[in-house]
C-alpha cells in the first residue's frame, strides 16, 4: 500500500515563510513590522493583512538615509536604528499606534541589526511588545564602538572606503546624533 505525500507549499521547502507563525501574527489583527537585512541594505516595513494580499504601508530602505545626509555605511548598526527610527516617526504621522514585530524566518543573535532596528522603532514611540533584554546599548547604537573597533582592528581592509573619501570615523557619533535629530524633527 502507498502512503500519499503532501508537497509542502514552496516558500515553506526553500524556509522563506513559517505559517504557523505567520497566522499567529494575522490572528492578532495588528499591523506587522517586518524587518528584513539584504546584502546592501536594511529594509524595514508596516505591512497590513488583507485577504486579496498584504498590503504594504510604509516601506523603509537604509538607503534613504543618504537623503539625510549619512555618510557612513547605510548596512551598519546606527544605520539600523536609524531606519527603525524614521519608519517609527513616519508610522505616527500616519496615526498608527501599534505594532507586532515579523521577523520572519531570520535568526536572531545578541546586538544583530534587526534588534537595532527595533531599538529604532521603539525610540520613535511606537507601541511594541518587546523584551528588555533585546535593547542595544548605546554605545552600540550611536557608533561609538564601531570607532573604537576601527583603532583596534589590525587589517583595516573594512574601513578603507572612509579613508579613500575622507569620512573621519572619530565624527561617526556627533554626525548620529545629528541625523537622528533631523529625523525626529522632519520625520
Amino acid at each position: 500500500m502507498k502512503k500519499n505525500y503532501t508537497v509542502k507549499l514552496k516558500r515553506k521547502r526553500k524556509l522563506k515563510t513559517d505559517y504557523k507563525k505567520r497566522l499567529g501574527l494575522i490572528k492578532s489583527q495588528k499591523i506587522r513590522l517586518v524587518i528584513r537585512k539584504s546584502s546592501k541594505t536594511i529594509i524595514a516595513q508596516l505591512i497590513d493583512y488583507k485577504t486579496k494580499g498584504d498590503k504594504t504601508i510604509i516601506l523603509i530602505k537604509s538607503t534613504i538615509l543618504k537623503k539625510l545626509g549619512w555618510r557612513y555605511n547605510i548596512k551598519n548598526t546606527p544605520s539600523a536604528y536609524l531606519t527603525g527610527l524614521l519608519l517609527g516617526v513616519k508610522a505616527k504621522e500616519l496615526k498608527i499606534g501599534e505594532v507586532i514585530p515579523d521577523i520572519g524566518m531570520q535568526r536572531l543573535t545578541k546586538n544583530s541589526l534587526i534588534y537595532a532596528t527595533l531599538n529604532g522603532v521603539i525610540d520613535s514611540g511606537l507601541k511594541i511588545p518587546y523584551n528588555k533584554k533585546i535593547l542595544l546599548p548605546k554605545e552600540r547604537i550611536n557608533g561609538t564602538d564601531l570607532t573604537k573597533n576601527a583603532k583596534n582592528i589590525l587589517n583595516k581592509n573594512q574601513f578603507l572606503l572612509y579613508k579613500k573619501n575622507n569620512i573621519n570615523l572619530d565624527d561617526m557619533e556627533k554626525h548620529f546624533e545629528e541625523i537622528k535629530n533631523k529625523i525626529l524633527k522632519n520625520g
